[in-house]
């Protein structure tokens, strides 16, 4: 018998900071541990929330491998405390897995097998590189031109959308720029609050000749990426890592970072059952694939398909979080679909704040929830590009 579809209800969602890669905040602190802080965070949120209520959790991880391995999910459900028949599943569409997550739990509420879901995701770039420990890439790939784009590089797949979009050094560079004026401002204004989780980060130092350890503890309640010095002149003057005559620098793309984000769903009966307040509704969610060589550009694809699902248009939307892998797709992205600048990424995007690959959809998310109830504003997406040729996206209603 089928199941009556029922609408998910965000009532909770919240994000750590996010640290630079290797040299940051969170250089020393695993993922998972990153993601049971957002997920005590969240459930803070809802203190009348029976633990039990929650049938399961869906994380999103790009490397699901070595610290935020085995089930990362599961793991970190049952380091919270969440009694033992709580699930937990670790997901991977790469840089929107998070996202995924989202989806996946708003999909388990509203087919009618859930009522109450945690989504989330979490990634260190410090510990897991990009591509993983041990990268091993299938032959088969490389016996046919078609698919020799799923092997480049990200670096390459935007000097290919750089070229084909004719988007100049000039422009990336401006919007790098913007990006990190952008974030500096809401950082200023206090506007990242309502979405944080302060970490504490504490570091052990050891002492050799007296065999004590000295233990120091910095909280941490700001994104590290934004910086205050990052000027026209400075970027102009970076040079191409991925071509020799390239466009693409290490100013005009995302930062590789660390950090978590979760969010707690709701069918309406759970919000009734337990007295939740709904932050906002999830509409609807779209993934597309586009050619492995130019992947910056799925958003092209993944945002009209998430308004046709939601019966919606672009105009419709009053916050748009389009994860700025690079500077070069990101333009495209906005040049070829017609997204209005003032909306898309309003306080600065990942090129200031940080990429942490499968963290980002969640991460973002969070953004948009809350950004819809600070402004007074209707509906917001949460879109990106996928590595190996997809884009995804995904809207939210303020309630």
């Amino acid at each position: 018998m089928s199941k009556q579809v029922q609408d998910a209800y965000i009532v909770a969602a919240t994000r750590t900071p996010i640290g630079k890669s290797g040299r940051g905040y969170f250089r020393n602190t695993r993922p998972d541990d990153l993601l049971i802080a957002a997920i005590k965070s969240a459930m803070k949120q809802v203190p009348g929330l029976d633990p039990a209520a929650i049938e399961d959790a869906i994380i999103g991880c790009s490397f699901p491998e070595a610290e935020q391995g085995m089930n990362m999910a599961r793991i970190a459900m049952q380091l919270c405390g969440f009694p033992k028949p709580v699930g937990g599943v670790t997901v991977n569409r790469f840089c929107a897995s998070g996202l995924t997550a989202v989806q996946m739990a708003a999909d388990r509420i509203r087919v009618g097998e859930a009522d109450v879901m945690i989504a989330g995701g979490a990634e260190s770039m410090s510990l897991v590189p990009m591509g993983g420990n041990k990268p091993s890439f299938n032959p088969e790939i490389f016996a046919r031109d078609e698919n020799v784009g799923i092997a480049y590089g990200m670096g390459i797949t935007a000097e290919k959308v750089a070229a084909q979009w004719k988007v100049s050094r000039e422009a990336q560079d401006a919007f790098a720029l913007e990006s990190h004026l952008r974030a500096l401002k809401a950082q200023a204004a206090g506007e990242f609050s309502d979405e944080m989780t302060p970490i504490d980060v504490i570091a052990r130092f050891p002492d050799l000749a007296t065999g004590e350890t000295t233990t120091t503890t910095r909280n941490v309640a700001l994104d590290e990426g934004p910086r205050k010095d990052t000027s026209a002149e400075g970027l102009a003057k970076l040079k191409p890592v991925f071509a020799a005559k390239g466009s693409v620098t290490a100013g005009n793309s995302s930062q590789t970072s660390d950090g978590a984000g979760a969010l707690i769903l709701a069918s309406e009966a759970a919000v009734k059952r337990f007295d939740l307040k709904p932050l906002a509704r999830f509409v609807s969610f779209a993934a597309r694939g586009v050619p492995p060589e130019i992947m910056g550009i799925g958003p092209i694809e993944a945002i009209p398909a998430a308004l046709k699902y939601a019966g919606l248009k672009l105009d419709d939307m009053g916050w748009i979080e389009l994860n700025e892998a690079f500077a070069a797709q990101s333009l495209a992205v906005i040049n070829s679909v017609g997204l209005d600048m003032s909306k898309v990424n309003p306080m600065g995007g990942a090129i200031a704040l940080g990429h942490p690959l499968g963290a980002t959809g969640a991460i973002r998310s969070a953004t948009v929830v809350h950004a819809l109830r600070r402004h007074n504003l209707k509906y917001g997406m949460v879109t990106m590009c996928v590595g190996t040729g997809q884009g995804a996206a995904g809207i939210f209603e303020r309630v």
